[in-house]
């Protein structure tokens, strides 16, 4: 049995001063841009490891805030391989013996699925049990109920070096391994994530639609790099509950004049 400890970097769509609104593809919100990985074996000895970046399809240009978190460029990017080629790339390096995936928050699991899924590429291959070491590390850290730890205060509690930057996938990857070798004992649980088809989906988005609040603040959390606090998590879910209204939506001048 191994381990594939993983992080993703992702992109996403964003408002430039010449554009109304963001334009964001709705099965895709967030591309992957960065697969980071380190394969370990049942003794959490390093086999392998895997380091890419990917060239964009979705979202040509690269959100500022991205930029700025992560240190990519779309230089960088643009001359990388597309997400199909990398995609192989990172079947042929989770092969092998039964493999666990590894991952900070549930996030990473559920957007690896939504980009395969986009790309029309085969989800069959890529494990499904996996451990979340996020809840664990919260746990083993004593955190309140309900609160997850992040990645920069787990590793700084359990004063683990710091050798590079956070909000780099491969980095990431690389600290939440020792925050594993770390915090490793009997009772932590291996689950079963079940990626749910496109059309199951939107059948079930019919029948009754609700919106993931957790993964919505982990995300917050995530780009954020801390936890939100509880009057954050309450702006966020009002803020998204009142964009899905359209009550501030305004037409653009063109469309205005249009109607004249």
């Amino acid at each position: 049995m191994n381990y594939i400890v993983f992080d993703l970097e992702f992109n996403q769509a964003y408002r430039s001063k010449k554009e109304k609104s963001i334009i964001s593809n709705e099965k895709c919100p967030f591309e992957i841009i960065q697969i980071g990985a380190i394969k370990l074996d049942k003794n959490f000895q390093k086999i392998q490891t895997f380091n890419k970046l990917i060239k964009p399809h979705i979202y040509t240009t690269l959100n500022p805030f991205v930029e700025n978190l992560t240190g990519i460029t779309i230089n960088d990017l643009n001359s990388s391989k597309p997400f199909k080629d990398i995609y192989e790339e990172f079947v042929n390096f989770i092969q092998g013996d039964k493999n666990i995936l590894c991952v900070w928050g549930l996030a990473d699991i559920k957007e690896l699925f939504r980009n395969i899924k986009y790309h029309n590429l085969d989800i069959s291959i890529i494990p499904k049990e996996y451990i979340n070491l996020q809840q664990f590390a919260s746990k083993y850290l004593k955190c309140p109920k309900g609160i997850h730890i992040g990645l920069n205060k787990a590793v700084n509690l359990l004063n683990i070096p710091l050798d590079s930057k956070f909000h780099n996938a491969f980095a990431d990857a690389y600290y939440t391994t020792e925050v594993f070798k770390k915090i490793y004992n009997d009772k932590i649980q291996i689950k079963t994530y079940n990626p749910i088809s496109q059309r199951t989906q939107n059948a079930l988005n019919k029948e009754k639609k609700e919106v993931d609040y957790y993964g919505l603040i982990k995300q917050f959390e995530k780009m954020f790099n801390r936890e939100m606090s509880e009057e954050e998590k309450k702006i966020i879910k009002l803020s998204y509950i009142m964009g899905k209204t359209n009550q501030f939506q305004v037409k653009s001048p063109k469309e205005a004049s249009t109607k004249k």
